[in-house]
């Protein structure tokens, strides 16, 4: 703001500050309405109706776009400062911290001069420090194996020479490490093989796609006996999730694609304090069929949560996988049916539903963490109640509302799957819904749209082995990264088939 004793007194001067301030002010009312628009955009993508409309991946696009919108309209309004008067804002946001491991390179920015005004010397007294993150771009190196040979001159007894040290790919160019960055980057961060090529080709390395699909193929294979140790394992705890998603395949013989499916089985106690790690292992299947499930859990005896689809049903015949397992059902696909009514047009009903179960999520945000029993006796002072009512309230209502309406079929979704909705009232370990298992199904969504299909059967099989391993490590909060080149490099030097139980993630966490 201008004080009267700064303004010029020359008329011409004070007509250009006066169009200057103008200026200034209408860039500044531009720049306004351009952030409430940001901010009304902000606030229909984090509290619209997202959750049962929007992809979770395209809502976090959608906030990138929008936080990136917000940074430009800063920066074109810190270019009208003058740097002199600039000022360093406090973080709005969390912008991460450097870790210690990080190797620091230092530089000292020393002044022009060190001699005093008056003549003397100037003196060090402190110093101001700062740290910026500083990205060299992926290097690639050479390792060369020399073995030297050696031979006995006084005698012919032979040539004295060290092993080869052992390789997975045998006569390839790849070290282990190598490999595992090729799988992290498909699997993890949803680069195809021929983008990836094209990476390397920028720093001078070319490698056909196909050579690298072979890498990515034997890998696979070795990693089998691993997969194969995660189900088994996943499969000897006494509660689970399953869930399956979509996995288009090419078809070359009809030159279009086919419908596979992955089947997610995961485990994750951590809710209720359990002490088995956590785990999900994907397994394809050509079909959605309830047999898939059936195969894939046998030997398994404890509670499967899982959603309404209808071919778990077939897994409560005592003589098909076993006599012990019982279904709990999802409350969020409940309340989903409900929450698509209340959206077409007011419905009173629905959205007094809608309304209790909203309250029985408030109460497990609360005891998210606690011990089974903790979690049981909560459910049962406050959650009960609130699960009778929605019992008084189904009857209540399906008794009146037209059974083919959009309304009767969501009330007839609730009513058949009831008694599986309220087995989390019965034990603490069992969750309000499904969304565990669903949350490590995105990883595969998000690699399927940009990878689109698999290109065979066994393709598919092989993605289904890598993501799992993968998955479980991210679970566990282990580098991908360092587990895959780490456990490779075990297989390559013969780690023992009676004990791959040691190289599942989980415990590659405790050896770090």
């Amino acid at each position: 703001m201008l004080n009267a004793a700064d303004l010029p007194d020359d008329i011409t001067a004070l007509k250009a500050l006066l169009v200057a301030s103008e200026a200034r002010n209408l860039r500044k009312d531009e720049r306004i309405a351009r952030l409430e628009k940001l901010v009304a955009a902000f606030k229909q993508a984090a509290f619209g109706r997202k959750s049962e409309k929007s992809d979770p991946d395209q809502f976090e696009l959608a906030l990138e776009d929008i936080e990136t919108a917000i940074a430009a309209i800063n920066a074109d309004e810190d270019a009208d400062t003058s740097p002199a008067k600039r000022v360093a804002m406090p973080r709005a946001v969390n912008r991460g911290a450097l870790p210690r491991h990080l190797p620091r390179i230092e530089e000292v920015i020393e002044p022009e001069e060190l001699t005093c005004a008056c003549g003397g010397c100037l003196h060090c007294i402190g110093e101001d420090v700062s740290e910026r993150l500083d990205i060299v771009p992926a290097q690639f190196r050479v390792i060369v194996t020399r073995r030297p040979k050696y031979a006995c001159r006084a005698c012919t007894d032979g040539v004295m020479q060290a092993p080869a040290p052992a390789r997975l790919i045998l006569g390839g160019l790849p070290t282990e490490a190598t490999i595992a960055h090729v799988l992290v980057s498909k699997y993890a961060d949803h680069l195809p093989l021929y983008r990836q090529a094209q990476i390397y080709s920028r720093q001078g390395v070319d490698l056909d796609r196909s050579t690298l699909a072979d890498w990515v193929g034997r890998a696979a294979f070795e990693l089998h006996p691993v997969f194969e140790a995660l189900i088994e394992d996943l499969k000897r705890s006494t509660k689970l999730f399953m869930d399956e998603t979509r996995a288009p395949v090419l078809d070359p013989g009809r030159r279009k694609t086919k419908t596979g499916y992955f089947w997610a089985l995961a485990r994750d106690d951590r809710s209720w304090d359990g002490e088995a790690p956590p785990g999900v292992a994907f397994t394809y299947a050509p079909g959605r069929g309830g047999q898939h499930a059936e195969q894939i859990l046998q030997g398994f005896g404890g509670i499967l949560q899982v959603d309404g689809y209808a071919g778990y049903n077939r897994l409560l015949a005592p003589d098909r996988v076993g006599p012990d397992i019982h279904l709990a059902y999802c409350w969020a696909h409940a309340r989903r049916k409900l929450v698509e009514i209340t959206r077409a047009s007011p419905a009173p009903i629905a959205d007094a539903g809608v309304k209790r179960i909203r309250e029985l999520y408030r109460i497990e945000a609360e005891i998210r963490g606690s011990d089974p029993a903790t979690r049981l006796a909560a459910r049962q002072e406050h959650s009960a109640p609130i699960v009778a009512e929605l019992e008084v309230w189904l009857t209540h209502h399906r008794a009146r509302v037209a059974a083919k309406s959009p309304l009767g079929e969501a009330l007839k979704y609730i009513f058949k799957y009831w008694n599986g909705l309220c087995l989390f009232l019965t034990d603490g370990r069992v969750e309000i819904d499904n969304n565990t298992v669903e949350r490590t199904i995105r990883p595969i969504a998000l690699n399927r749209k940009n990878a689109l299909f698999a290109g065979h059967d066994a393709g598919a099989e092989n993605w289904a082995v890598i993501a799992s391993l993968i998955e479980t490590c991210k679970l566990n909060a282990v580098d991908p990264q360092a587990w895959l080149a780490a456990t490779l490099t075990a297989i390559a030097a013969g780690h023992m088939q009676s004990r791959v139980g040691e190289l599942l993630p989980w415990n590659y966490t405790r050896k770090v």
